[in-house]
């Protein structure tokens, strides 16, 4: 199956260009709703990943309370609670930022990069939005006794042990294992299979499924940040789960079993929100009791400017 037209580019009345890409909407009862392009396909989730890696750690021993454990989840903004928090669970752990083998970077955030610039700052490893993952995979380790100095290996058993729950809750073999770009391995799926591993999230009603979910639900802006869209998304939607990833992914699941999944095949992370506005509209999300419409339709506008003016749009074509 080809890659279809998701949506385009309209400037001044004319359509400039369009985005590829695929989406699936599984219903309340599980099955496929509908879908548009490939969903079967193995895919890098890239950091859609995060919460189905949290809940594998959870299973391994991690305790963290509800804060910390979204920020396991989390591609996080680099604000200053993120920051603290990293150093909380490394505490937690007997351990400090030394651990942490993120690559260092400057904050997620346009706002926060630009007071570490101002301040005189650099790049550094706490900083690297993938950091509340890394410190989880720290002090899952140590809770078990386990090195480490090599927690980033495929082989090592904090990561078979996050492999066999990626497995369990996509339904599917992960066959490829990447390195994502924070350095862990990273799993593939297909869109079918991460949408069903959200669902799977969503639907829990209690143990480490449900702690993961909860934390996310009630705690969204440790997973993203206060700025960012997935916040916006998840406060709209009344106890949804959700999480972006780099590549313009994104996995968003509900407590009544609906979930979604995309991928933009060009990686645009404009075309991401819009697509996925789009798709919870289209399942007809927004007239559920208790969503805010009007917030649930902002996070799906993507202006296009002309003379600093708006003159068009990223517009979805599900």
């Amino acid at each position: 199956m080809s890659i279809p037209a998701v949506a385009e580019l309209v400037r001044s009345g004319f359509v400039e260009g369009h985005h590829y890409g695929s989406v699936v909407a599984f219903g309340a009862d599980g099955e496929v709703d509908w879908s548009v392009g490939p969903v079967d396909r193995q895919m890098l989730p890239r950091s859609c990943n995060k919460p189905i890696q949290a809940l594998g750690m959870v299973r391994l021993g991690l305790d963290l309370p509800p804060t910390l454990l979204a920020l396991a989840c989390a591609s996080h903004s680099g604000e200053p609670f993120h920051l603290e928090g990293v150093r909380e669970i490394l505490s937690s752990a007997g351990l400090d930022e030394s651990a942490l083998q993120t690559p260092p970077d400057y904050p997620l955030d346009d706002e926060e990069r630009d007071a570490v610039l101002r301040a005189g700052g650099g790049p550094t490893a706490l900083q690297m939005n993938c950091s509340g993952k890394h410190a989880a995979m720290l002090a899952t380790c140590v809770v078990n006794g386990w090195d480490t100095g090599g927690y980033l290996a495929p082989d090592h058993p904090l990561q078979l042990g996050i492999r066999a729950t990626f497995e369990e809750l996509t339904g599917e073999r992960a066959e490829v294992v990447a390195v994502d770009g924070c350095g862990a391995p990273l799993l593939s799926t297909s869109l079918l299979g991460l949408a069903r591993a959200f669902r799977a999230l969503a639907l829990a009603e209690d143990g480490p499924e449900h702690r993961v979910a909860d934390a996310i639900r009630r705690h969204p802006e440790w997973v993203s940040g206060t700025r960012r869209d997935e916040r916006a998304l998840l406060e709209a939607i009344p106890d949804a789960i959700g999480k972006a990833g780099a590549e313009a992914c994104y996995a968003v699941a509900l407590p009544d079993g609906r979930a979604f999944a995309l991928k933009v095949d060009d990686g645009a992370a404009r075309a991401r929100p819009v697509l996925m506005a789009a798709a919870l509209r289209r399942a007809g999300v927004d007239a559920l009791p208790g969503v805010d419409r009007a917030a649930l339709r902002r996070t799906g506008e993507a202006v296009l400017l002309g003379g600093g003016r708006p003159v068009g749009e990223v517009r979805a074509l599900l």
